[in-house]
């Protein structure tokens, strides 16, 4: 069984004068092509050329900034400020990883589309197609993700109120107050 080697990650160096420089094609580019690689599946990292500091999330914001403010937004502005307050939240790092997901789960669900229409058409549909399509299943598509963003916000106050149970069953051995006098509770009499 021949094993595969990993594909190497494609280098991308910024420099101080805020060019980028591709390793592999020895040549510089743009934001335009890295939002390319992107789009192409392609394993790649930005780095500071003089420092060597991982540059590739900021690089990611900057595409995704150039992207809302032309064309048709994907983010309202309600969304974005409800983004800003997680920053520095207790839910921050729950909120990175249930966005991740939750994006990996529409990308799974656009992949079996794209299967279930090349198997039914015997080929794959272009852009203009999809368009086309979404435009008539959208109403659809929002009512299956209202229904599992329903779903998820009440399991997430299942599992509350159940987090919620175990601790004060945790806790009822120990001799606190009761909840609400400030922990001055009435001391136990012996």
């Amino acid at each position: 069984m021949a094993q595969q080697t990993p594909k190497a990650v494609r280098l991308v160096k910024k420099y101080p004068n805020r060019r980028l420089y591709d390793t592999q094609s020895s040549a510089y580019i743009t934001l335009a092509d890295v939002k390319q690689l992107v789009l192409d599946n392609e394993e790649f990292q930005v780095v500071d050329a003089k420092s060597g500091e991982d540059l590739t999330r900021s690089i990611l914001l900057q595409i995704i900034l150039e992207e809302e403010s032309g064309g048709v937004p994907m983010f309202s502005a309600t969304a974005l400020s409800q983004i800003i307050r997680f920053y520095g939240h207790a839910m921050q790092g729950v909120m990175g990883s249930f966005l991740e997901k939750n994006i990996q789960v529409l990308m799974d669900i656009q992949d079996r589309m794209a299967e279930q229409s090349q198997g039914l058409y015997k080929q794959q549909f272009g852009p203009e197609v999809w368009a086309q399509f979404m435009n008539v299943q959208t109403p659809a598509l929002q009512n299956m993700m209202n229904n599992y963003i329903e779903q998820s916000r009440n399991l997430f106050v299942q599992m509350q109120d159940q987090m919620q149970d175990q601790t004060r069953n945790m806790f009822s051995a120990f001799p606190f107050g009761e909840p609400g006098a400030g922990g001055q509770g009435k001391p136990k009499k012996k």
